[in-house]
Formats: C-alpha cells, sequence, structure tokens
C-alpha cells in the first residue's frame, strides 16, 4: 500500500514485453495486488483458445514474484477445453514456483456473456459448450493446489548438511 491507497491490477497479463520490463517494474511499483486470469496452462492450447502466446502471461506472473507484489489467480474451468486434471496439476506447479502467490480460485465457466457477443455481432468460440458446475471448479483448485504442494515440497523443503541430524 503506498500513499494509503490500495491499488489491484486485474489481467490477462497478455500485454507484457520483457523489453519494456523497466516500465512493467514501475507500474508494479505502486501496485498492492495483482489478479492474474491464466486460461490455459498448455501453451498449444492456449494459443488455440485465446489466440495469444502463454508465455508472456507467466513472465508477468514470474515478474510480480520478482518484485514481490502479491498475486491472486483465477482459472476459468471450461467443459471439454480445460476441464484437464493434468493441465490443472502443472498449472499448480507452475504457481508453486510463485512465492507471491496468495490465493488462486478455479471458477465454471458460464454462458452469461453469449447474448452480449450476439449483441455486438462478434463470433462466440465457445458456442455449445455447457455451463461448468461449482463441483468441478471445486476438484480442479483441488488439483491445483496438490500441484503447488508438489512443487513447493520438492523445491522449497530445507536442505539438511552433513552436520545436521
Amino acid at each position: 500500500m503506498k500513499e494509503n491507497v490500495h491499488t489491484c491490477l486485474d489481467t490477462s497479463g497478455i500485454c507484457f514485453d520483457p523489453h519494456q520490463e523497466v516500465a512493467y517494474r514501475k507500474l508494479l511499483s505502486v501496485t498492492s495486488l495483482v489478479i492474474l486470469d491464466i486460461k490455459e496452462i498448455d501453451p498449444a492450447k492456449h494459443l488455440w483458445l485465446t489466440g495469444k502466446p502463454l508465455e508472456p502471461i507467466l513472465g508477468f506472473a514470474r515478474l510480480t514474484a520478482d518484485v514481490e507484489v502479491p498475486i491472486w489467480v483465477r482459472h476459468v474451468v471450461v467443459p471439454t477445453i480445460t476441464d484437464n486434471a493434468d493441465r490443472h496439476y502443472r498449472l499448480g506447479f507452475f504457481l508453486g514456483s510463485l512465492k507471491n502467490l496468495q490465493a488462486v480460485d478455479c471458477l465454471p465457466y458460464h454462458v452469461m456473456g453469449i447474448a452480449k457477443y450476439k449483441e455486438l455481432g462478434i463470433p462466440y468460440r465457445l458456442e455449445g459448450i455447457p455451463a461448468a458446475t461449482k463441483d468441478i471448479a471445486a476438484k480442479a483448485t483441488r488439483t491445483v493446489v496438490e500441484g503447488i504442494k508438489a512443487y513447493r515440497r520438492h523445491w522449497w523443503s530445507p536442505i539438511k548438511t552433513q552436520h545436521q541430524s
């Protein structure tokens, strides 16, 4: 918190450019919290789903950790597209590397925005995909947390020396 003003950056991180890192560091120096949406952890599936590469998002997440700005991560669970336990675990394994991670939330996909797309004449890529249940999202959250814990057990365990018993 700077000057008693709390600032939250809610982003997909897609516009992160490592060549402009100084500017991003300046932005994060006045940011109290980052809420980051990670749509998909598999690079090819992320590109298919969003039309954008995954690496800028992960790079931005790493930068938030480097500058120690707290981060909350959201992931929308879309039936038949992002509801994959292996990829949820891999997402968690990546998130486990972020020491600034404070929260993770897997949200159930909903269909409430379809009418707005139609009204604006924008094609809706997820047409016909059913809404996800809260149970599916809760299961995804548990799997992501398993991945976080696995990373941290492996990489953050205390190192014993020969002099310790």
